[in-house]
């Protein structure tokens, strides 16, 4: 790598690819295979909306990425 890593952007790039699973369509497929589909896009989304809301920080070379769980406070 000739850049050194900045940890924001690969937060970025997670929020990209979780809106990328909402906006991908469904493949030709019925039945059991359709289900895991779906099945597959939704943790895939949860995953990936999770990362693309850390707060990541790198210090010493060691990535840190912070995901606040708990529920909002209304």
């Amino acid at each position: 790598m000739s850049e050194a890593f900045e940890p924001n952007e690969m937060v970025l790039r997670f929020r990209e690819r979780a809106e990328a699973v909402k906006r991908r369509g469904l493949p030709p497929v019925e039945g059991p295979d359709r289900v895991r589909f779906l099945e597959a896009a939704k943790l895939d989304f949860q995953d990936f909306a999770m990362l693309g809301d850390a707060t990541a920080t790198l210090e010493d070379g060691i990535l840190r990425l912070e995901i606040d769980l708990r529920p909002p406070t209304t």
